[in-house]
């Protein structure tokens, strides 16, 4: 900080500050009293909302006010530590994996409650009975055995849901009627016609794809939450990269599982 003294004759000594030595300053922060106006001339700062000016707290410029400096509040922002970002991280992997694994096994389940040529159980997973008022699995009130290759028995544990089982089966789409004893239900699956056989197919295909979409829209939504990191600052452009390789990797091992039971399935229903 540059000052100076002037005096004349009939004047009293001046404390000047140079404008000049604070170019971050506007000169209209500072003002000289004439001595012949004020026998105690002094510089008078206006209020000042810096921190470069470094004169302390409570400095006296020649007999005039305390020029104090203006702190100004500091905005502090904790930073994710590494162990933080890991972790997101593998909340986000997990969560793909689970939501993915989850994807194939309702994709199995569908295709085995299609009928193919043989008779199996796992074809009534999908049908559920309205038992006391409330929709149940078939398979949590009856037993259910395949005594050949062609029929199936049901034995309710509950004799007196029987009609109700029928019922269920009349209105499913597996195409059977069931034959109720007041035991036991059977059911005998005829041979597949050829036209039938390619209906079930394109509900096959149809249902393959749906699992596809499902496996896509996994990946849309992971790739959102690394976006989320990266414009949280928790993650770098690199980084968001290769989760973003290694996920699609993940997804392609994903898109082969639902392909392969596909073919199964479809390999099964080509069966004569």
């Amino acid at each position: 900080m540059a000052t100076s003294f002037s005096s004349t004759a009939h004047a009293t000594p001046i404390l000047q500050f140079r404008a000049k030595s604070f170019p971050f300053l506007p000169v209209s922060c500072w003002r000289r009293v004439d001595s012949a106006k004020s026998p105690s001339a002094r510089l008078i700062a206006c209020s000042l909302r810096t921190d470069k000016l470094r004169l302390g707290t409570g400095v006296n410029l020649s007999g005039g006010p305390v020029v104090r400096r203006s702190l100004q509040k500091r905005l502090v922002i904790r930073s994710a530590t590494i162990e933080e970002i890991e972790a997101e991280k593998s909340a986000i992997e997990s969560d793909v994996k689970s939501k993915m694994e989850k994807t194939i096994e309702t994709l199995r389940t569908s295709f085995n409650s299609i009928r193919t040529g043989r008779s199996n159980a796992a074809m009534l997973d999908k049908i559920e009975v309205e038992y006391y008022g409330s929709p149940v699995s078939l398979k949590s009130i009856a037993q259910i055995s395949t005594p050949d290759g062609s029929s199936l028995l049901l034995q309710p544990y509950d004799k007196s849901s029987l009609k109700a089982i029928e019922k269920a089966i009349v209105n499913s789409d597996l195409g059977v009627t069931p034959s109720n004893d007041g035991d036991v239900i059977r059911l005998s699956l005829p041979p597949l016609t050829s036209d039938r056989r390619k209906e079930l197919a394109k509900v096959v295909a149809k249902q393959s794809e749906e699992g596809k979409v499902a496996l896509r829209n996994i990946r849309r939504d992971a790739l959102k939450s690394y976006d989320k990191l990266e414009k949280e600052k928790k993650l770098s452009e690199d980084n968001v990269k290769d989760l973003s390789s290694d996920l699609q990797k993940l997804i392609d091992v994903y898109m082969k599982k639902v392909e392969e039971l596909y073919k199964q399935k479809e390999k099964e229903l080509m069966k004569v």
